[in-house]
């Protein structure tokens, strides 16, 4: 870990726990700031901040007091999930406070190399993978944290110059940097999403933008110039473009539909790609970009590509049962990661569950994307949407419930040998769970338990 003097004798005010929070109190003591806590969840019931309090961090709980802000912070460590409208960060925006995410924390400290990875959809599945291929070098090469799982201030405590970082971020994370600076970058592409945070494209696309503020042209900047307004982005950044392509042979790393290359030199087959789907072509070109960036040998490039499986709750295979197989794709929290899943699947096969959280957001599945469907079950508050949709679509298998149960054990009912049942959502999760991990988890339970039953 660096030695970093910055938040020495600083007063630092952590604004949200979880596990982002809780690092970054923690990670700020270290550094000698005087932290205080405050998060909405009571003492009583908030395990995390009695934690803190025993180890002699001030915690107030239960309330913002807007008012703690005219004792003269120096910083505020947001949770990336608290928006800037809530109270104490407008009110800490009016005293010009810093507010920051604890991945510049992270960026602050880490020996290593750091490479930052975003962009709507892909972006866990290009960390990952990118992971894979570094670690069949070395299996502590690639490092991964960030919003995958593992806060990022925690994990770059530890690292070391010999290894590289590798942070999926989320636009969230990246409104809070300010020196934040990845020697390498990718954005996987740009759709619109979390409107009910952003309110606006325009303020998401920005959001997302932030990645590559502090580049400079020895540094190298991922992006799929597939999408005109990322084509036109290319223009303003003063990063190193590296252009990625299904479509186009000029750019640096492409596809002709049966070959991935990098700079016209064959790197492997699409066939050889580990996971499913046409949407993981264009996850294998980024990784080969940037893994050659990283000095990577195409041998190591080709490995570990084709040995990565998936990434948890991304196109995960769960388990085969009396000959269907079943895959959970709870990551696929917007309309846009449902059609790169079912891209996958022979449709006339394939029994959908769809639902979840209706945030309002343009670009929903169409009847188009689901005709030719096995069968589709719903459930959540969308249940009833997205069943008219499957009606619409002429699918001869289509029912709702309120529950992920409900709607599996259907689809488990309608199922065939050689048939496919897929979570694949399209909308937050929630409505009914705190994270798309959990609804991901409640999914391979359910199928655990029915195993069980058989």
């Amino acid at each position: 870990m660096k030695k970093v003097t910055k938040y020495q004798g600083k007063k630092v005010m952590v604004l949200g726990l979880a596990r982002s929070g809780m690092s970054a109190a923690k990670l700020l003591k270290r550094l000698g700031a005087f932290v205080t806590v405050n998060d909405l969840t009571p003492l009583q019931d908030n395990k995390d901040a009695q934690a803190l309090q025993k180890e002699g961090i001030t915690v107030i709980t239960g309330h913002h007091p807007v008012e703690l802000l005219d004792e003269g912070f120096d910083y505020m460590v947001k949770n990336p999930g608290i928006p800037y409208e809530n109270p104490m960060v407008a009110a800490a925006m009016d005293k010009n406070i810093p507010i920051l995410t604890e991945v510049e924390l992270a960026y602050d400290i880490s020996e290593a190399l750091i490479v930052g990875i975003t962009g709507t959809n892909g972006k866990t599945t290009v960390t990952m993978m990118l992971g894979n291929v570094l670690n069949t070098v070395n299996d502590t090469k690639g490092i991964l944290a960030g919003n995958i799982g593992f806060p990022a201030s925690t994990i770059a405590q530890t690292v070391t110059g010999d290894q590289t970082l590798i942070l999926e971020l989320s636009s969230f994370q990246l409104m809070g940097i300010k020196d934040f600076h990845p020697h390498i970058a990718a954005i996987t592409n740009l759709f619109e999403a979390h409107l009910d945070y952003h309110h606006t494209r325009k303020a998401y696309i920005e959001a997302k933008w932030e990645i590559q503020k502090n580049m400079t042209a020895d540094d190298y900047l991922i992006l799929n110039i597939d999408q005109e307004e990322v084509r036109q982005l290319a223009k303003h950044t003063r990063a190193t473009v590296i252009s990625t392509s299904m479509k186009d042979t000029q750019a640096t790393a492409y596809s002709d539909g049966k070959s991935l290359y990098y700079h016209d030199e064959k790197i492997m087959d699409a066939c050889e790609i580990g996971v499913p789907g046409e949407h993981n072509i264009q996850n294998a070109l980024t990784v080969i970009a940037i893994a050659k960036q990283l000095k990577m040998s195409n041998e190591a490039i080709k490995k570990g590509i084709h040995t990565f499986k998936g990434a948890k709750h991304r196109l995960e295979f769960v388990d085969q049962i009396d000959e269907v197989r079943y895959y959970n794709d709870s990551k696929a929290t917007n309309a846009l990661a449902t059609k790169s899943a079912l891209s996958g699947f022979d449709k006339s096969h394939l029994i959908l569950l769809l639902g979840g959280l209706d945030r309002g957001e343009e670009g929903e599945l169409v009847v188009s994307d689901l005709k030719g469907m096995k069968g589709v079950t719903t459930f959540g508050q969308t249940a009833q949407k997205m069943a008219l949709l499957a009606k619409e679509a002429n699918i001869p298998n289509v029912q709702s419930f309120e529950t992920l149960e409900q709607a599996l054990q259907k689809a488990k009912e309608w199922a065939q040998a050689g048939d496919n049942v897929l979570l694949s959502p399209a909308h937050a999760s929630w409505d009914q769970y705190k994270t798309f991990e959990q609804r991901g988890d409640a999914y391979i339970n359910a199928i655990n338990t029915m195993k069980g039953q058989e």
